[in-house]
């Protein structure tokens, strides 16, 4: 580990030293950190890695922040923390390299096309088919709750192409260009007035085998890697500021914020250590190869957590709470992003509406944890090795 350490310390200070953060554009700065080997790297040369060992990125991660420099991830956190994994899990070695270096640099972001309206909690209900035409394949259907859709330009799409399978089996998973011809977005307004969310609707678009990830009708393992990564987005141990952060912040600005506020403050801030020492451990864990409830937990956790960091928040504000710049429809643009990052408190409180439905709801966290971790008898699935076209569908 030690020669690995000094490999990765020695790389990242070439790098500063010949890109300084505050004098190099973002883009080329990112261009330079993937081709570095400092993009992921546990991954293998090439394909933005050095091949070492994956707790190193951390060490990349603070010392880049430390010195202001641009983050990957940060515009593209479902393309970065989700895509790329699944890439390195299940993509071909020309899929890595056509794909990864434009997903860390900024020039294609992801979004995620899984959820349907009628396959929401039951994702391996979905009924989008993918129809092979010599070498592509023919997609039509709809999906929902795609997230920053109106400004992506590759979609993680899972497709049916084999109805006469269980529905778990007979999936399989495409990279679609956003582009393409038969691939309209309506964007969706949520209570920020923004419509990060969106419905996606695919009419004959035509995906090339080239951009299926793994094989015909494997589509579900494939998905289930994204999905994990899904969750170790949420209970990742961040370097910028959490809702518990800000809620402390709040609470220092306050001459005498009274036993009620004090008491909901040091219950949060147990809290969120909790979380964050959990975090750890899940990374730990995951690097050691040895899987655990972390992920789950933690997405259940982060959710409800930060919920009512931000509940604290606007009661810590008072009647600065209701200022409020607007609640029109907005399409989401680059803009909103960093409005985002500038952490708006009160627009915050409103997204984080969603963080106990997106992701996999609380309640699909908790019925996984009673299964799977406490070894609680599975709700009945009668239909689980049913062929999906002999599933009666409303």
């Amino acid at each position: 580990m030690t020669a690995e350490l000094d490999l990765v310390v020695t790389t990242t200070e070439d790098l500063l030293r010949s890109h300084p953060p505050a004098r190099t554009p973002r883009r080329d700065f990112l261009a330079a950190q993937f081709d570095a080997g400092l993009a992921w790297v546990h991954f293998p040369v090439g394909s933005g890695g050095l091949g070492v060992a994956p707790p190193l990125q951390r060490e990349v991660t603070l010392r880049l922040a430390d010195t202001g420099a641009p983050d990957g991830a940060e515009f593209n956190r479902l393309g970065y923390s989700m895509g790329a994994p699944t890439l390195a899990a299940w993509g071909t070695r020309a899929q890595q390299e056509r794909y990864l270096r434009p997903l860390f640099v900024g020039d294609e972001r992801w979004c995620q096309l899984f959820s349907e309206p009628g396959a929401g909690s039951d994702l391996a209900g979905l009924s989008t088919r993918a129809v092979r035409d010599g070498d592509a394949w023919v997609v039509n259907g709809q999906k929902v709750w795609s997230s920053l859709a109106t400004i992506s330009q590759v979609g993680m799409l899972i497709a049916r192409t084999d109805p006469e399978q269980p529905k778990h089996r007979g999936l399989t998973y495409f990279l679609v260009d956003m582009d393409a011809p038969g691939v309209e977005v309506r964007p969706l307004r949520q209570l920020t007035g923004e419509a990060e969310f969106n419905e996606v609707y695919l009419t004959d678009v035509r995906v090339p085998d080239s951009a299926r990830v793994g094989e015909v009708s494997d589509g579900w393992r494939v998905a289930m890697t994204t999905l994990m990564e899904e969750r170790v987005l949420f209970n990742r141990e961040r370097t910028e500021r959490t809702p518990a952060d800000l809620a402390l912040e709040l609470y220092r600005t306050r001459p005498d914020p009274g036993p009620e506020l004090r008491t909901r403050m040091i219950d949060l801030w147990v809290r969120a250590r909790v979380q964050r020492l959990n975090s750890r451990r899940a990374a730990a864990n995951r690097t050691a190869g040895i899987p655990g409830p972390e992920g789950s937990i933690g997405k259940l956790v982060y959710a409800e957590l930060n919920q009512d960091a931000l509940e604290l928040c606007l009661d810590l504000l008072g009647d600065e709470s209701m200022l409020y710049d607007s609640y029109e429809m907005s399409a989401y643009t680059e803009e909103s992003l960093t409005r985002r990052a500038e952490q708006d408190v009160r627009r915050l409180f409103l997204r984080s509406r969603a963080y106990s439905i997106e992701g996999g709801t609380s309640e699909i966290m908790r019925n996984i944890l009673a299964e799977r971790v406490l070894g609680l008898p599975p709700e009945p699935r009668t239909d689980k090795n049913v062929p999906f076209s002999r599933i009666p569908r409303g």
